[in-house]
């Protein structure tokens, strides 16, 4: 499958430079995959568009400050984006800067006895560092959260870069559908009989790279650390064998839940899975897990937990879009993005939202 085949053009007006207030006043795309019918909504009304049994999954995870700066041997400045901890002292990272070569020390400028040795260079092209010292208790004063590169104004509160229930540290990029949500709003639907569960993704790399090879099968995803726990499978079970929809607040939540049900992708963790085939597995198909999570989901994926999905509007070329097609339909999906271009949907991270029924 050519990945051309998920390129489009975006007026730049529409890309979202800053949230609305309050959160849940962003525009509500809601498009059903039977029928083809799009209707226009915004966040706020979802109560109204849910149905009292319905399950909302959202990935708890919280965005850490993980932009920092260093200096070359040289003086030369460096930029550093966290990815993923590797141990206590080591990260892999992407690095922006001239020449930064593994052997080379750097150290930071917030914290300058905190040296910095480039370790390696990941498959990816990042690099894997070695700081001196943990950063557990120094990331918050030396960090900053880091903004995709394509918003350019600085956020008066970094709290609107967080999600109302973020909890567990490890991200890269926030999971930007559950920006849109409120505590109010969450009150209001679990009223309304919606049920609230969570997982945990750390947004990672992926997120900041597009797809570059000529077909979108020869990309390959970069693992990111998720976990569902007993308790959230177990009550999702529950929901499915009683004929209830399961709902996933984005793209992040969808592979959390749809790696549940191929534990193939899950490496170096744990999963209580056996290869055995079991007469419940039908009925009963989200099997508790934690570790990292290679799946990667393109049109023609079996999907086996989810049954709705929030998102919002995706870059082009991206595993994201590539996800959101592999659900809806490649037809609908256009569809659904010529029309909210057409309406002046807001796009990407600080962007409107989409309901896929």
């Amino acid at each position: 499958m050519r990945t051309e085949r998920f390129d489009y053009e975006l007026p730049p007006e529409l890309i979202a430079q800053e949230p609305v207030e309050p959160r849940d006043a962003a525009r509500l795309m809601v498009v059903d995959r039977r029928t083809g019918h799009i209707a226009h909504h915004h966040f706020r009304d979802l109560p109204d568009l849910l149905r009292p049994g319905d399950v909302l999954v959202a990935n708890n995870t919280r965005v850490i400050p993980a932009r920092l700066f260093a200096r070359k041997p040289t003086g030369g400045r460096v930029e550093i984006l966290l990815l993923v901890r590797r141990d206590e002292v080591t990260w892999e990272a992407l690095v922006r800067g001239r020449r930064v070569r593994p052997g080379m020390t750097l150290h930071l400028e917030a914290q300058p006895d905190i040296h910095v040795e480039v370790v390696d260079i990941t498959p990816a092209g990042g690099r894997v560092l070695r700081f001196s010292r943990p950063l557990t208790n120094v990331l918050s004063r030396v960090g900053h959260i880091p903004l995709p590169p394509y918003i350019r104004r600085p956020l008066d509160n970094p709290e609107r870069y967080q999600t109302v229930y973020a909890k567990e540290e490890g991200s890269a990029a926030a999971p930007t559908a559950g920006l849109h949500f409120t505590p109010q709003l969450i009150d209001t639907l679990r009223a309304r009989g919606v049920a609230f569960h969570f997982v945990t993704l750390h947004v990672g790399l992926d997120t900041f790279r597009p797809i570059t090879e000529e077909h979108v099968e020869e990309h390959k995803i970069h693992a990111e650390w998720a976990e569902l726990d007993p308790t959230t499978a177990q009550a999702l079970n529950r929901a499915k064998a009683e004929g209830r929809r399961i709902i996933a607040v984005g793209t992040t939540t969808m592979r959390v839940l749809e790696t549940a049900t191929h534990p193939e992708a899950v490496r170096d963790g744990q999963v209580g899975w056996t290869k055995e085939p079991r007469e419940e597995s039908a009925r009963a198909p989200l099997v508790p897990f934690r570790g990292w999570t290679t799946l990667y989901i393109t049109p023609g994926f079996s999907f086996r937990a989810v049954d709705a999905l929030i998102t919002n509007f995706h870059l082009p070329r991206s595993t994201l879009l590539v996800l959101v097609a592999a659900f809806m339909g490649e037809d609908l999906m256009w569809r659904a993005y010529r029309e909210a271009i057409r309406e002046r949907y807001r796009f990407y991270s600080f962007g409107d939202a989409m309901l896929i029924l």
